[in-house]
């Protein structure tokens, strides 16, 4: 029988956040589960099905295999089930105390140990860079304080030449078990070991370095290229550079957040540029040659006569790089057409003289000379 899509299952959308999976878990595993169905076999298939696709779906890792794959991505590994469930008490559920412990924090929904392996912490650096080093891409050096293996120990958190031993309380899983007897039945709940505080090993004779933590803070200075293009709220990944796992676990992450500062001249929109720039008035009118700043040097540009205020001129290939590669975008200059402010009495009377024959021509014979020429004969 072809199984149900996992989102199915659980009554979500496939675009449900983590807090939804988790909700409708709780409410399914309550309805399905074999202690409150006791002899009902569909229930227990049910929760069965329901134990499963959470344990894919809230898993951010084999979530997205599964959106990419379906089934397919965890059958063969599994011989037919995401986590290889073969019944109740083995793997997944063994009775009430995991879901308890999923509601009211005493555990691991998945029943994972404390004692094994953990990925380290991913840390996160906040970088301000101007806006020329995002264009054009930079080296930045910075310090980060991370929490790194012991150099001493080698991490064990035991001194040198001794060595952890396992948690006789828990047995080297990092939990205990309590059982209650209820009018309902008997009911379990878990919590971590008091005696090794959930690490599944006791420390008799702790390093000295570390104080048998097995890990010391360090301050290291770290390299990071940021490439040409890279703009606000982006982030690098530095793998590798974050916190130092536990007990053998892989080391987190870094991630480095980059913030651009404002430019005096240019607004940024992708990989183009804006401009505002001045015009004087008789070159919009007249037409002539105006120098453009660019990020780089600046460049010449030839403005047509009769250039009118808010006229967008495009010049290729002066923009910002685009940081997958492509060549870079456009700078786009808009004319703010200057109009002066002080003018000499000739200055003026030539304005006047020429608006009365702009005017008085509109009247006798539209279109007959161009503002433009106008404008020619004026400053001439």
């Amino acid at each position: 029988m072809a199984k149900r899509d996992y989102y199915e299952v659980l009554g979500v959308q496939k675009d449900a956040t983590d807090s939804d999976i988790k909700k409708a878990f709780r409410q399914a595993a309550k309805k399905h589960h074999p202690d409150v169905n006791p002899d009902d076999k569909e229930a227990e298939a049910r929760f069965k099905e329901v134990n499963e696709a959470y344990e894919i779906l809230s898993d951010s890792g084999k979530r997205a295999q599964y959106d990419q794959f379906g089934h397919a991505a965890f059958d063969q590994a599994s011989g037919g089930g995401a986590n290889g469930f073969g019944g109740f008490g083995g793997g997944g559920f063994g009775g009430f105390e995991d879901i308890f412990d999923a509601f009211f924090g005493g555990g691991s929904v998945r029943g994972s140990r404390r004692s094994g392996p953990a990925r380290g912490s991913d840390l996160r650096y906040n970088m301000t860079i101007t806006f020329e080093e995002a264009a054009f891409g930079v080296t930045k050096d910075f310090n980060v304080v991370r929490e790194e293996n012991c150099g001493e120990c080698g991490g064990s958190g035991a001194k040198k030449g001794t060595e952890a031993k396992t948690c006789p309380t828990c047995g080297g899983s990092g939990q205990v078990r309590s059982v209650q007897n209820t009018a309902f039945g008997s009911f379990s709940s878990t919590r971590p070991c008091d005696a090794c505080r959930g690490e599944g090993k006791i420390i008799a004779d702790p390093c000295s370095a570390c104080q048998g933590k097995g890990r010391i803070s360090r301050s290291r200075r770290i390299s990071v290229n940021i490439p040409a293009g890279i703009d606000n709220d982006q982030a690098i990944t530095l793998s590798g550079e974050g916190e130092a796992g536990k007990r053998g676990g892989p080391p987190g992450d870094l991630y480095v957040y980059i913030t651009v500062k404002p430019h005096n001249l240019f607004i940024r929109r992708n990989e183009n540029l804006y401009l505002d720039m001045v015009v004087p008035f008789t070159t919009a009118a007249l037409g002539g040659e105006i120098v453009v700043p660019t990020l780089k040097t600046p460049v010449k540009y030839n403005v047509p006569e009769g250039t009118q205020p808010g006229t967008v001129f495009r010049l290729r290939d002066q923009g910002i790089a685009r940081i997958r590669g492509g060549g870079r975008g456009d700078l786009f200059v808009k004319a703010v057409v200057e109009v002066p402010k002080k003018l000499t009495e000739r200055q003026k009377e030539l304005l006047r003289e020429l608006d009365a024959e702009l005017m008085g021509e509109a009247k006798a014979e539209p279109q007959k000379r161009s503002f433009v020429d106008k404008v020619k004969d004026a400053f001439s």
